[in-house]
């Protein structure tokens, strides 16, 4: 008896990485190999030195294929066994493992938009629909579009264990949301990963693309973001540590924009929901600041914050890195763990 396990990693394309896979087909109850690529034609290599290899970090029941095959969550390392430049993960492994002790949880809510023949799903051709106002969490067929798509791979994310939490219809024609979390850095950032891959197999079946572009059109449209909201153990019990982390994400702004994904100029402008990307604010209950705390959260005095400015194209491992090397350490400053 054999199985397929579909191995899934992080490629080489800049500025925005793509995601690649393959398949390996296994012994029943062999577990998933350290396996190899040619990466000279995944932008991680040249032809001359070109194999690297794939070592499996996170397997998920493949809700695909069905039975007992597998997704297989990749990092990309050198013959060496040593990280590849590309590999993000690796790096959030080691600021993860440092601050384990604040239990750090994420949840991030992956904004999306699917296109169709060049144009986002619902545009008709050689025009525009009507302004934005309806679409967001509507219903019927003149403002809902791939709503088919979306439930289809609610479902096999379901399917495959992910910890994913919600979806709805965003603000665009053909635009949608996802969300996973709550979860540790290196779960919800492996959670992600396939569930982006779930979504564009799911879509490609409908003979649609998605895409992650931060602003996928031009014009008084909302661009495409992955809000990351965030906690430790220690603002989950109290307010001033949620403070400390707003303070400490304002001391290190531009770090975290210029790794946020590429184009975030093009959607964090002032408008649309954004604060504008060169001027870091928060604020309770405000959409139009950097950094939100939910109404709640003031409130009870203890909760979460919501970082707005990570866009859709964001690297999952990148921004928890980020989010938890700042704020992690200014709490560990302040003694509020």
């Amino acid at each position: 008896m054999t199985y397929k396990a579909e191995y899934i990693w992080i490629d080489g394309t800049e500025p925005t990485a793509k995601l690649r896979s393959k398949t390996k087909v296994l012994a029943d109850g062999a577990e998933p190999p350290l396996w190899g690529f040619d990466g000279s034609s995944t932008n991680q290599a040249t032809g001359h030195s070109s194999d690297l290899v794939l070592k499996p970090v996170f397997t998920c029941p493949d809700p695909i294929r069905g039975g007992d095959d597998v997704l297989v969550m990749c990092e990309v390392l050198h013959t060496d066994m040593t990280p590849h430049a590309t590999n993000t993960r690796s790096l959030l492994a080691g600021v993860a493992e440092r601050f384990a002790d604040q239990e750090s949880w994420f949840g991030i809510e992956q904004e999306y938009t699917f296109f169709k023949d060049s144009r986002p799903l619902g545009f008709p051709l050689g025009g525009f629909p009507a302004p934005q106002g309806g679409y967001y969490c509507g219903v019927g067929a003149d403002e809902v579009f791939g709503r088919d798509i979306v439930e289809l791979h609610l479902d096999r994310c379901l399917a495959a264990g992910l910890k994913i939490s919600g979806i709805n219809a965003e603000v665009m024609p053909g635009q949608w949301e996802f969300q996973v979390g709550p979860a540790g850095p290196l779960e919800v950032s492996d959670h992600m990963w396939v569930a982006r891959w779930l979504l564009y197999r799911t879509a490609e079946e409908f003979d649609v693309a998605a895409t992650l572009d931060p602003k996928p059109v031009k014009g008084d449209w909302n661009g495409a973001g992955a809000h990351t909201n965030f906690s430790t153990k220690a603002m989950r019990e109290g307010y001033d540590p949620i403070i400390t982390a707003c303070e400490a994400l304002a001391g290190n702004a531009m770090e975290h924009v210029k790794n946020y994904g590429h184009g975030i100029e093009d959607r964090l402008t002032g408008h649309h929901e954004t604060a504008r990307w060169d001027k870091f604010s928060y604020g309770v209950s405000d959409r139009g600041a950097s950094v939100r705390i939910p109404w709640q959260v003031e409130v009870d005095k203890k909760g979460y914050i919501e970082d707005r400015r990570p866009n859709a194209n964001v690297d999952p491992y990148v921004v928890t890195r980020l989010i938890v090397d700042t704020c992690c350490a200014a709490l560990a400053k302040a003694g509020q763990v």
